[in-house]
């Protein structure tokens, strides 16, 4: 039975997603860079638009709020039904979204940093894109020990858990490949977003499956 608890875990997991979606939509369109551009376009970006990456980066607090939620709802779910099967797959993917949200913060703060000193860009913004690319190690992290968790413990079904391998597979690979991200961005820098867009999906279907009751186990 999902208690009140674990409802407001599934509804932290959908405003975290609705958040980080809609920060990127005050930027992006506006011509955003995108991992791999010359620090020099990131420059000019943040003197023209610093006050929509202000914007944008105002959303973040409320939205870590949101993930630090879900992971607490997910875990009053899944561990006491772990715990029973000798497993901590709960504990991986909850260990995953604390950390992926320690490294975003190193990530908005270069942002705000470049918004304030726009010729500190050239050191700041390839920061920025090693910490946005490596925090894919620990979105992995969350969906793979999550999703295992999930599908086990009955509260999510098989194409979501595969769903989390396919954004895990996409986000560690594109870690691994940082330096090449950073130095040439491009079809590099594809797979990352790719993996992060699969992330908001599993997000929110992990946050309705929160909010509804759970089935029994999987087995």
């Amino acid at each position: 039975m999902i208690t009140q608890f674990n409802r407001v875990g599934g509804f932290g997991a959908i405003a975290f997603a609705t958040l980080i979606v809609l920060g990127n939509l005050i930027t992006v369109p506006a011509g955003h860079p995108s991992p791999g551009a010359d620090p020099g376009e990131a420059s000019r970006f943040v003197t023209d638009h610093g006050g929509l990456v202000q914007w944008s980066s105002a959303l973040t607090p409320i939205a870590w709020f949101g993930i630090v939620l879900f992971a607490a709802g997910a875990f009053t779910v899944l561990w006491p039904l772990e715990r029973r099967r000798g497993e901590a797959w709960s504990l991986v993917g909850i260990a995953g979204l604390l950390l992926q949200t320690a490294v975003f913060v190193g990530v908005v703060a270069a942002r705000l940093a470049m918004v304030q000193q726009p010729g500190a860009a050239n050191a700041l913004w390839p920061l920025q894109d090693a910490l946005l690319t490596i925090n894919g190690t620990f979105l992995a992290i969350a969906l793979i020990g999550l999703s295992i968790a999930g599908f086990r413990c009955g509260l999510i079904r098989r194409w979501h858990e595969l769903l989390g391998f396919a954004a895990a597979t996409l986000t560690l690979s594109s870690a691994v490949l940082t330096p090449l991200v950073i130095d040439r961005g491009g079809v590099f820098g594809l797979i990352g977003l790719t993996g992060w867009l699969l992330w908001v999906v599993w997000l929110l279907a992990y946050g309705a499956a929160l909010i509804k009751p759970v089935r029994s186990s999987a087995g």
